[in-house]
């Protein structure tokens, strides 16, 4: 290992903040065929609150995955996700359904608007799904799609809009129900370079304004460079980039 990479540390003192997301031993295999395909051996990440940790590896080496395991759409084959303190591999279904509601946004490459509803409309409907009022989903979507210059295009489906525009409603919506992580996969992927710095700003922004802990997985290290910590995957390992 040469010495600007350490394997990527997870000890927690007594005297540390408890980490707001931690993956610990994260195994995660696929069989394909007669192989069985090993992504994740032992993977283990700490991330704080208001921490952004940028997520760099090469295609295949397991970002979705880890992702996928990190915001509890997947389960891990070994290793557990504990957010908060509390390990989520032996929840029931609706409470993992419901800790991802909750407290776990996301951001895909692709926006995944709905396209029949105004970008106002994409923001309020998770807040609604989650029982608050439409006047108080109202008014956070609006704030938060001034807060990331949106404010003239509140009425405006997604057609309407331009892909910037589009995966900054997209972010949004992923912050509109005041998450505490945010995970985003290659959000800037399918926009052009000027548009890709754009957004990148705008959604860094809002995470340290809001305090959230994030994980954004992106090939640019220009826009990885702008976080608070470099991780890579290598061998199924999480390593810390310094």
């Amino acid at each position: 290992m040469s010495d600007t990479m350490v394997a990527a540390s997870v000890e927690v003192t007594q005297d540390e903040e408890i980490p707001i997301l931690y993956l610990q031993g994260v195994e995660r295999h696929y069989r394909q065929g007669d192989e069985t395909l090993h992504i994740l051996n032992g993977a283990e990440l700490a991330i704080w609150a208001g921490q952004s940790v940028a997520l760099v590896a090469p295609s295949g080496a397991g970002k979705s995955t880890l992702l996928h395991i990190a915001g509890l759409l997947e389960h891990p084959d070994h290793g557990d996700v504990y957010i908060d303190g509390a390990a989520t591999a032996i929840l029931p279904d609706h409470e993992r359904t419901r800790i991802r509601r909750n407290e776990i946004g996301f951001v895909y490459q692709s926006h995944h608007l709905l396209p029949e509803f105004t970008a106002l409309e994409n923001v309020l409907l998770p807040q609604m799904i989650r029982g608050l009022t439409r006047a108080e989903s109202g008014k956070r979507a609006v704030e938060l799609l001034g807060y990331l210059g949106l404010q003239a295009r509140l009425n405006h489906r997604p057609a309407e809009l331009s892909g910037g525009e589009q995966q900054r409603v997209a972010i949004a919506r992923a912050v509109a129900n005041a998450p505490r992580i945010l995970l985003a996969d290659e959000p800037t992927g399918n926009l052009d370079i000027n548009t890709a710095d754009h957004v990148f700003g705008a959604l860094t922004q809002l995470v340290r304004a809001s305090g959230l802990a994030t994980i954004i997985a992106t090939h640019n290290m220009e826009l990885a460079a702008r976080m608070d910590r470099r991780v890579t995957l290598r061998d199924g390992l999480v390593v810390e980039l310094a």
